[in-house]
């Protein structure tokens, strides 16, 4: 069986001893890890967090972002030099919570356009950056799994044809992809011809609701998306991400402007219907 993650974006973009309650019930539903978000400064918040899962018998995974004065693709040496730094910088936070994986869209800034398709030479670009971050990386086992955003997020990486560009533009063994069913549902023809795209490269995997609520509930058409992987043998993470409005300021950021769903009805309805549709389809 794939091991199961769940995402605490739905309660906050916080790392703090605040969740450690949120660990205990995750854990006790049956999770085998949990992923948080890399924003936080307080470098000894995430090393009590790596403790207290490792103790608590759970793996942890990571995920980040970067903004437009730390863009990868920048015109200007010195945001791309930033952009550098803030994947080093996550890549210790990630370290100190025992991760192995930092999953995300940090190929380029979250939702800053340039009113054109992306260029061949950002690609470039992207993957110089990726490539020194990755070095780095190394270092302490993290492997990239990069994200294809939907069109209204980023214009670098939309499918997963350009996501597999980005990775081999990086060049590196720890420069990897994820997929992530809630952007694919937007943007690809078939999950599966977008897997088989990704296979080789591919890390992790976010499931994700069409309007980002419980799995399962809404119209991301799971037997594609489960029969996909287990076509290409899919052995990594199956992540939930969803969202809340429970953290506003993180909320306003993304465009969350509603409830979806409780988190804990995602938590629990979530991990039984990645286990039933692993099941279904001989996943894991």
């Amino acid at each position: 069986m794939n091991k199961i993650g769940f995402n605490v974006l739905a309660w906050t973009a916080a790392v703090s001893d605040d969740l450690f309650p949120v660990i205990d019930r995750l854990k006790t539903i049956g999770y085998d890890g949990v992923e948080f978000y890399l924003g936080a400064p307080d470098l000894s918040a995430y090393q009590r967090m790596g403790k207290y899962t490792s103790d608590a018998g759970l793996e942890t995974t990571a995920v980040m972002t970067l903004g437009a004065d730390e863009n990868p693709i920048s015109d200007s040496s010195e945001v791309r030099a930033k952009a550098l730094d803030k994947i080093k910088w996550g890549v210790d936070r990630a370290h100190a919570l025992n991760a192995k994986v930092i999953c995300g869209p940090f190929h380029s800034a979250h939702t800053v356009f340039v009113n054109r398709p992306a260029e061949e030479r950002e690609y470039a670009l992207a993957g110089e950056v990726l490539n020194a971050a990755a070095e780095y990386a190394k270092e302490a086992n993290i492997v990239f799994a990069l994200e294809a955003l939907n069109r209204f997020e980023c214009y670098l990486c939309n499918t997963a044809e350009q996501l597999t560009k980005l990775v081999k533009a990086a060049d590196h063994p720890n420069v990897r992809a994820m997929f992530d069913t809630h952007h694919a549902n937007i943007e690809e023809k078939s999950y599966g011809t977008a897997l088989e795209t990704l296979s080789p490269v591919l890390a992790h995997v976010h499931i994700s609701e069409n309007d980002r609520g419980t799995p399962g509930d809404g119209q991301v058409l799971w037997d594609s998306a489960f029969s996909g992987l287990a076509k290409i043998n899919y052995q990594g993470w199956l992540t939930i991400e969803a969202f809340s409005r429970n953290d506003p300021d993180f909320a306003n950021a993304i465009g969350v402007w509603r409830e979806f769903s409780d988190p804990w009805d995602i938590a629990e309805k979530g991990y039984n219907f990645i286990r039933e549709m692993s099941l279904k389809h001989g996943l894991g």
